[in-house]
C-alpha cells in the first residue's frame, strides 16, 4: 500500500489534475514563466511589426484600387466590405508571418517546437528514473545470444 501512495526518498508522484499540462517536470514553474513571456513577446511583436502594417497597407491599397476604378465599390455598403476583407486578410498573413520568429525564440530557450515529429519532453529526471533508465539501456544495447 505505501509503495503505491509514495515513492522512497520522500518524493510523491503528482497528482493529475483538470488543466495541468500533458507532461509533468520539476523545473516546469520556471520554463512557464518564461514560455508566458516569449508568448507575450510574440504576440506584441507580431501585432505591431507585422499584423497591423499589412492590415493598414492592405487597406490603404484596396482604397487606392477602388478610387482609380480598378475595384468597383458596392452599391449599397461602398468601398468598406472590400476594404475589411482587406484588412483581416493583412492582418491574418502578418500573424502567420511571425511565426518562424516566434519558433527561433522557443529554440534559443531551448525548447524544441511542439509537434507530432517533435516530442516535448521535461529534460529534468530524478535519480530513480536516471538510474531505471540506464539499467534499460544496459540491457538493451547488450548482444542477444541466439
Amino acid at each position: 500500500m505505501s509503495s503505491e501512495t509514495a515513492q522512497p526518498g520522500g518524493q510523491t508522484p503528482p497528482v493529475k489534475q483538470p488543466g495541468w499540462p500533458m507532461f509533468f517536470c520539476p523545473m516546469s514553474q520556471i520554463q512557464d514563466r518564461e514560455i508566458a513571456r516569449i508568448i507575450k513577446e510574440c504576440r506584441q511583436e507580431s501585432f505591431w511589426y507585422r499584423a497591423l502594417p499589412l492590415s493598414l497597407g492592405s487597406m490603404l491599397v484596396t482604397q487606392g484600387l477602388i478610387s482609380k476604378g480598378i475595384f468597383s465599390a458596392s452599391p449599397r455598403f461602398g468601398p468598406f466590405p472590400k476594404m475589411a476583407i482587406a484588412g483581416v486578410m493583412g492582418y491574418a498573413i502578418g500573424k502567420m508571418s511571425y511565426m518562424g520568429e516566434c519558433r527561433k525564440k522557443f529554440q534559443k530557450m531551448g525548447i524544441a517546437p511542439i509537434g507530432p515529429e517533435k516530442k516535448r519532453k521535461c529534460p529534468h529526471t530524478c535519480k530513480e528514473c536516471k538510474a531505471k533508465s540506464g539499467s534499460n539501456e544496459r540491457e538493451g544495447s547488450s548482444p542477444s545470444a541466439t
